[in-house]
């Protein structure tokens, strides 16, 4: 069961439809899923977008558990889910990781 207060990933807050998904009888049809839960909202760094707005609704995929509705979310998400691009917290600048950039001595 997921933490009510760990539900954001990768910079989807998922709220409550992941321990919605763990309660669910699998497998579940796309069309299922998008009926049950397509209106339900996910919040990204700036936005909140609809699973349904998410995920394809000509999708013919059936979901075996709710590990493969996360990950079909994840990767359904552009760049809309991340923060500053090219930031990281982990110090340094981001330009030292880039290999475009080139060093002179």
């Amino acid at each position: 069961m997921t933490h009510p207060d760990d539900t954001r990933e990768h910079g989807i807050e998922f709220g409550g439809l992941i321990s919605d998904l763990e309660e669910e009888s699998y497998p579940l049809s796309h069309e299922t899923l998008l009926s049950r839960y397509g209106d339900r909202e996910l919040g990204l760094i700036n936005d909140q977008v609809t699973l349904r707005e998410v995920l394809s609704p000509e999708n013919e995929q059936q979901y075996e558990d709710t590990e493969s509705v996360r990950q079909a979310i994840l990767n359904m998400v552009g760049d809309e889910a991340v923060g500053r691009e090219r930031y990281s917290d982990r110090g340094g600048n981001a330009t030292d990781d880039d290999p475009t950039e080139s060093e002179s001595f």
